[in-house]
């Protein structure tokens, strides 16, 4: 159920954004997960609304069937998955079904939308890592390159670059940016 969701988008940056900074495992896994969570609950907030109202509230109250509240539940996670599918990665997975280009986004199967949601979380997520990873690798050359001409061969680069990093990201309010960034990138 995870997957139809922001959260692998969120988890694999938060992941990033600890692998940048070269705390191996600061924050902890736990720590990032539950982030990972807390973020996924905030982000699709919109859409669990409109499925607790049109499908669940209404089959509860058993003014819908089954088949209706499942129907009614599933269009507003589509349309959350449509729009941060890229028209590429539809392509592909309606091309690997042998199904003919859809006119209407109703053509499209979910058994198809789902892989091509995932596929492109999955650029999306690593786009915006690569983004946070390099200005901490600035910081890792810059510290390896200053050693070596100082001749410090022998101290280990991430030893002197890590409290630098570390700095970085507090001085920037990183974890302010990172939320901003991922949080508006579902808008």
């Amino acid at each position: 159920m995870t997957m139809v969701t922001s959260f692998a988008r969120i988890v694999i940056v938060l992941s990033f954004t600890r692998s940048a900074l070269g705390t191996q495992q600061i924050p902890p896994n736990s720590v990032l997960v539950g982030l990972a969570l807390f973020l996924t609950f905030f982000t699709m907030a919109p859409v669990w609304s409109r499925v607790n109202d049109h499908a669940l509230q209404p089959y509860l109250r058993q003014e819908i069937g089954y088949q209706e509240a499942t129907d009614n539940a599933a269009q507003p996670v589509r349309e959350f998955m449509f729009r941060q599918t890229r028209e590429s990665d539809l392509g592909l997975m309606m091309s690997l079904a042998h199904l003919p280009r859809p006119s209407t986004s109703d053509d499209v199967p979910t058994h198809v939308l789902i892989p091509a949601f995932v596929i492109g979380e999955l650029k999306t997520a690593f786009i915006m890592g690569f983004v946070v990873y390099v200005p901490f690798l600035i910081i890792d050359m810059v510290v390896a390159v200053t050693l070596m001409s100082m001749g410090m061969m022998m101290v280990p680069p991430i030893l002197i670059s890590l409290p630098f990093k570390v700095l970085l990201f507090i001085m920037v309010n990183g974890w302010h940016l990172i939320t901003q960034a991922l949080v508006t990138s579902f808008h």
